[in-house]
């Protein structure tokens, strides 16, 4: 757009141009000043003289309005008005049968009649040359008129303008575009510089014009999705991109089936992201196209992915009684549904899929709390999914007793801390007591006492529960301070016979050892002394 200031007002200068035109003779050619410089429209006076003396006629030839202001013998003066641009007036005479000419050079300045920086694209991208335009109308003298580009106040380039001053001129500059212009502002400066001819600098700016720019990355747009879509479950459908920009200028969106699902979108300094919560129903077709779309500036970057949509239910498992008593028979069966096979089913050797298994057992006590695992498989796609199901059985039978669980002997020291420790197992858990065969007295199970002579004797330790109960005898001896000390009068002359013995075993070992070196030395003797009395060969 071309600029609307207002231009700023031209000197009028009146420059008065005196030609000497020579004549016969010695006659001589003075031009004072030699070069006149006025504002386009301006006005000059011209003086035209000569020598001769005798039969003169004086004339000026020029294109503009003249006037005669006036003469003498040899000289006139005229005035050229509305000079539109550089001439050079000629000033010629008829000196008897002799004629003459001399001319002088007028320039003409002028400021543009107007600077207009022409339209930017719409969106440049980053890395990519920029070329911007000015247009320039007018201005004159060209060889002192220049263009400059400016980004805000920033001079970028300057260049001379050039050619004619009628000719309209479309200067061109080019900027390699960045991140750091999106926003800027980019405006065209004249400049007509007419201080060599002791004037001023004059300039004129253009309107600015806004620059978008934007960038991005060579990677297209990723999406963060599963490829198969089981109905009845929400899928959370995701796209992103990442080193874009500006991101905020950037819209993202993701479409499923031709449809737009209602979705989120994120813009962050420098990525984007969609995101979609989709209810996957029987009314999908099987296989469904996903596009993730991503918009900056007049470019559109793509993605695109087909989903299979699948139904696949997990195998139904049961058990013909989940809670059984010890003894009872349980059918375990696992059934897949339409389309899908069981191909594992715990208790079952494996064996070829199927649609349904099933096998009998005799439950025990080991069988309780025992899992069945029940695994179908599906093929969808190329690619198989499978789905479990666990059933826990559950075994009634009565309590449990032996030699782990209760020790039979038990030993404790008078005065001592103890705990009898006898926990019978069953199910449902059996309740269990402890009483002396004798009295009947109680003795508590999993409870510090203190340890008492009266304590000692043979206890019945009884587990019952709805389903059986089970006895086990308990010996339980207590060593008091009169036992101790018969104990410590027979040990210690056992301990000092044992002693005694090891002494004796170890000196006479020692003893036969000595007799079988002192044997073996002088059967080594005598072995040498025969050795040397054996007659030479």
């Amino acid at each position: 757009m071309a600029s609307t200031r207002a231009k700023p007002t031209l000197p009028l200068l009146l420059a008065l141009v005196t030609v000497v035109i020579p004549g016969p003779g010695d006659a001589q050619v003075s031009i004072h000043p030699r070069e006149a410089f006025l504002p386009q429209g301006g006005s000059v006076q011209v003086n035209c003289s000569s020598s001769c003396k005798e039969d003169l006629s004086l004339g000026l030839e020029t294109q503009w309005l003249k006037d005669e202001l006036e003469s003498g013998p040899n000289w006139k003066l005229f005035e050229l008005s509305e000079i539109g641009e550089d001439s050079s007036p000629l000033c010629f005479e008829n000196c008897g049968t002799v004629q003459s000419s001399a001319s002088d050079t007028i320039t003409v300045y002028s400021f543009p009649e107007s600077v207009e920086l022409r339209p930017l694209p719409a969106w440049q991208q980053v890395g990519k040359d920029l070329t911007l335009r000015c247009h320039v109308d007018g201005g004159a003298p060209r060889t002192q008129l220049s263009a400059v580009l400016l980004r805000g106040e920033e001079i970028l380039s300057r260049q001379p303008v050039g050619g004619h001053p009628k000719d309209p001129k479309e200067i061109t500059f080019t900027v390699l575009a960045s991140r750091g212009d999106h926003g800027a502002n980019f405006s065209c400066r004249t400049e007509l510089d007419l201080r060599p001819q002791g004037l001023a600098l004059f300039s004129n700016v253009s309107e600015a014009r806004s620059l978008r720019t934007f960038d991005l990355p060579a990677t297209i747009p990723k999406l963060d999705t599963p490829d198969l879509l089981e109905v009845g479950t929400q899928q959370k459908l995701f796209c992103s991109l990442e080193g874009l920009f500006p991101a905020s200028e950037a819209r993202i969106y993701l479409e499923l089936g031709g449809q737009m699902p209602t979705q989120e979108s994120t813009n962050s300094s420098d990525s984007v992201s969609a995101t979609a919560l989709v209810e996957v129903t029987e009314e999908f077709d099987r296989t469904l196209p996903l596009r993730c779309v991503l918009e900056l500036a007049d470019q559109i970057l793509e993605t695109q992915r087909t989903l299979t949509v699948y139904n696949f239910s997990a195998p139904v498992l049961t058990l013909s009684q989940l809670e059984v008593s010890e003894g009872s028979q349980v059918t375990v069966k696992c059934e897949a549904h339409s389309g899908s096979k069981v191909v594992l089913l715990s208790g079952v050797e494996p064996r070829p899929p199927t649609p349904q298994v099933q096998f009998t057992l005799n439950a025990s006590s080991e069988d309780h709390k025992r899992s069945f695992f029940c695994s179908a498989a599906l093929e969808v796609a190329g690619k198989f999914l499978f789905k479990n199901q666990t059933l826990e059985l559950h075994v009634l039978y009565g309590p449990r007793l032996d030699e782990t669980d209760c020790l039979g002997n038990w030993t404790w020291q008078e005065g001592s801390q103890q705990t009898l420790k006898c926990q019978a197992w069953g199910n449902p858990s059996p309740k269990m007591t402890c009483r002396r065969k004798a009295d009947g007295a109680l003795l508590p199970i999993g409870v510090v006492k203190s340890v008492k002579q009266e304590m000692n004797g043979t206890y019945v330790c009884h587990a019952f529960s709805s389903h059986g109960n089970v006895t086990r005898n308990v010996y339980l001896t207590v060593l008091y301070h009169s036992q101790n000390n018969w104990t410590i009068i027979i040990l210690v002359p056992v301990l000092l016979v044992i002693v005694g013995l090891v002494m004796a075993a170890s000196y006479v070992y020692n003893r036969q050892r000595k007799i079988r070196i002192y044997k073996l030395q002088k059967a080594q003797e005598e072995a040498i002394k025969l050795k040397g009395q054996a007659p030479p060969p």
